[in-house]
């Protein structure tokens, strides 16, 4: 009888700990919320849970879960006019937030980290389209988020640092834009599509949009990227890769989209203050990922912008 105790506690405590294996920063938000549909026993994080401010903080979360691997997605992200007003906030606390993770990680011998970048970071104006990885330092960063993108290139260049003079098994995903049902839908902190997707909802003659409508965007649903995340879990892929669908749209042919996928072709679409387009185009190749991936499709713009306007519909009615 006291074996069979034994044993069942024994196999408790492995089950229990096969769930502290991973830890997902940032897991309330909108990459997490789709990551936690596949990788039900990960623990995920908010802020509230840990602030990545605060050394401290990252110490008892290490000492509590002993993570075996890390997917980083927690960072203080926002739009174009927040990104402009508000430039000091997003490289410092971005710069700590990742670096001080980083360190603890280091210190506790965490296995792998995944973290998440953004095609933002790369330069504002290219020789060549779509950019590959070669092409991320070879110029400045566009302009209405300059603070945001630099300290995200900071973090490639320090997980670089730490494969090169520790041989982690550390990578960097760089994703296009994401849209999906667990975003914000605020329009001074959501994603483009996420906040047309509102505007359209809330519509009934036309739809007001910043800038002229002919900046050139890729656009991922965020359902896409968890689905890669996991398949970098399961197969030990350690590349840093770009992540983003072969097709390009101007924000005007994905505005026209967004009103037809939402059954709405009545509406009109305004531009106002044509100076706020921000970087014109920073399309990715993905040809590396895909040659990882094998067969894996991306999910049509038109087919992911149809559910999450279902599901906000519903939510929202």
């Amino acid at each position: 009888m006291i074996f069979i105790v034994i044993y069942y506690y024994l196999k408790l405590g492995i089950h229990m700990e096969s769930k502290k294996n991973i830890v997902v920063t940032g897991g309330s938000g909108l990459v997490g919320k789709h990551l936690h549909k596949i990788l039900p026993n990960a623990i995920y994080l908010s802020s509230k849970d840990c602030n990545l401010m605060n050394m401290n903080e990252i110490d008892s979360m290490m000492k509590n879960y002993n993570p075996r691997i890390v997917i980083h997605l927690a960072a203080k992200v926002g739009g174009i006019l927040d990104n402009i007003n508000y430039p000091v906030d997003y490289i410092e606390q971005n710069l700590i937030i990742n670096g001080n993770l980083l360190k603890k990680c280091h210190e506790y011998n965490v296995e792998r980290v995944i973290a998440i970048l953004s095609t933002c970071i790369y330069p504002d104006k290219a020789d060549k389209y779509p950019m590959s990885e070669k092409n991320l330092f070879n110029g400045p960063p566009a302009d209405t988020n300059f603070s945001y993108a630099l300290s995200k290139r900071a973090m490639a260049v320090h997980i670089e640092s730490y494969v090169k003079q520790y041989q982690k098994q550390w990578c960097y995903l760089i994703p296009c834009n994401l849209y999906g049902e667990h975003d914000k839908f605020e329009h001074h902190h959501s994603h483009f599509v996420s906040a047309l997707i509102n505007k359209i909802y809330e519509a009934e003659d036309s739809i007001e949009l910043l800038g002229s409508g002919k900046p050139l965007r890729q656009f991922m649903y965020a359902d896409d990227l968890a689905n890669i995340i996991k398949y970098f879990i399961d197969n030990k892929v350690n590349e840093n890769v770009n992540v983003a669908p072969n097709y390009t749209y101007s924000i005007d042919e994905i505005a026209r989209i967004g009103i037809k996928s939402c059954g709405k072709e009545h509406l009109k679409i305004i531009y106002k203050n044509q100076k706020l387009d921000g970087q014109f185009r920073k399309d990715v190749d993905s040809s590396k990922l895909l040659n990882i991936l094998g067969d894996f499709k991306f999910t049509s713009l038109e087919e992911g912008i149809k559910k999450v306007y279902d599901n906000f519909s519903k939510r929202y009615n």
